[in-house]
């Protein structure tokens, strides 16, 4: 027997609130702690094909539950009833404590419906995230969130990482539509100096940021010069300086770091099993689109070299919205008209785990959030699109992976 949704909606006590969030009940409260940024960004200023930039970071996330029932009205089944939490992310440079990013938003979970028919398992729940970013972005990001009993993040037969449905947060860059048919991500373990010989042509040379075996700054001549004259990576050129990065974060050696940043999450629970704690908590795996496709073997490039394999994520509709500076416009290139993007974002995966950490040996116990974010950034090779004459213009768009990683812990306020 249906029932219609009251259109009165008043807060009831805590405790129903929080019963109503279900599976995202923990994230309720406020998070602080430290992790890592890793973004390729356009470089118009020094007329060069990017920018990596690399942050150390400190985090605050901030979580408040929405009291009341979200009705949303049903046409082809009965009106169904969201509950959730509103946020607020602030991430700053743990170098000189500079904003890096802020984005409010809300997650909501979702019962499962008939039409159209979306459905997990019982123990499972669909949840969505709605973020919106300064750049002039606007994200929906669906999926599912699942209980989960054993260390997390950590790498354990049949699974890249535990209770996570994505099996790469690999840095390297790959082609983008319309240079390639659409986007396989690359494996992890991944290095973009050995990947980059085995792409397709038109094959861009290694790009010098991703590998610290090159200075920053100007390059000598040599294999990968011309037509890269600078290394511009963190801390190239930034005013005030930021610090050089250490050599390794948590025992991982930076350039591991700088493949995988998901390496420096792995590295925290390994140093918590080592203590003897154990786990156990959820799993948000979400993205914006599904299903996606991801290389199985490092460094392989996309088929026919390398295998691939998919990975859907249980959600209907998502997506990104950009403002028209980062979407661009058609240019004319070798003759024909080719979109030409700033830094469009394309698609954004993420696993986030909340975990709860318990150490039957001394008694303690605490809450603890991590989070491995992957926002694919579209922009073309600079170089390549503007090469000396009397070469002609060719239009390569790559995707560029921009990722973030944190290790956050539940705080007294």
């Amino acid at each position: 027997m249906s029932t219609r949704i009251s259109g009165l909606r008043l807060s009831t006590d805590n405790e129903t609130v929080l019963v109503n969030l279900g599976l995202l009940r923990e994230l309720a409260g406020t998070w602080k702690g430290s992790g890592f940024n890793l973004i390729a960004r356009p470089d118009f200023h020094d007329q060069t094909d990017l920018y990596l930039q690399l942050n150390q970071t400190t985090e605050t996330l901030q979580f408040t539950p929405i009291g009341s029932a979200i009705p949303n009205r049903g046409f082809g089944q009965d009106d169904i009833q969201l509950y959730g939490l509103t946020y607020l992310q602030q991430i700053s440079d743990a170098g000189n404590d500079g904003a890096l990013h802020i984005e409010p938003g809300i997650w909501i979970t979702q019962p499962q419906t008939t039409f159209p028919p979306d459905t997990v398992p019982l123990a499972q729940q669909l949840v969505a995230r709605m973020g919106s970013i300064p750049h002039g972005n606007a994200m929906l990001a669906a999926g599912v969130a699942a209980p989960f009993a054993g260390p997390p993040v950590l790498t354990i037969p049949g699974s890249q990482y535990s209770f996570s449905l994505f099996p790469s947060f690999n840095s390297t860059p790959f082609g983008a539509p319309p240079t390639a048919p659409g986007i396989v991500i690359n494996a992890a373990g991944s290095s973009e100096k050995l990947t980059a010989p085995n792409l397709p042509p038109p094959t861009p040379l290694p790009f010098p940021q991703y590998d610290l075996t090159v200075p920053i700054g100007p390059i000598p001549s040599g294999p990968i010069n011309p037509p890269f004259a600078l290394n511009t990576r963190t801390p190239y050129d930034t005013s005030p300086p930021e610090p050089t990065l250490p050599a390794a974060i948590d025992g991982v050696d930076m350039q591991t770091v700088i493949n995988d940043p998901i390496a420096i999450l792995q590295a925290e629970i390994q140093q918590l099993v080592a203590a003897g704690y154990t786990f156990e908590g959820v799993a948000l795996n979400i993205a914006t689109v599904s299903p996606l496709t991801f290389l199985t073997t490092p460094n392989s490039g996309p088929p026919p070299k390398g295998a691939t394999t998919s990975v859907t994520v249980p959600q209907f509709g998502g997506g990104i919205e950009n403002i028209q500076f980062l979407t661009g416009a058609l240019e004319t290139v070798a003759g024909a008209s080719e979109p030409v993007e700033n830094a469009q974002t394309a698609v954004v995966y993420a696993t986030f785990w909340i975990e709860k950490a318990s150490n039957k040996a001394t008694g303690d116990s605490f809450m603890q959030l991590q989070y491995a974010q992957f926002v694919v950034l579209d922009f073309p090779v600079f170089h390549l699109l503007n090469p000396a004459p009397p070469t002609a213009p060719s239009y390569v768009n790559l995707g560029w992976p921009h990722i973030s990683v944190a290790t956050l812990r539940k705080t007294f306020n």
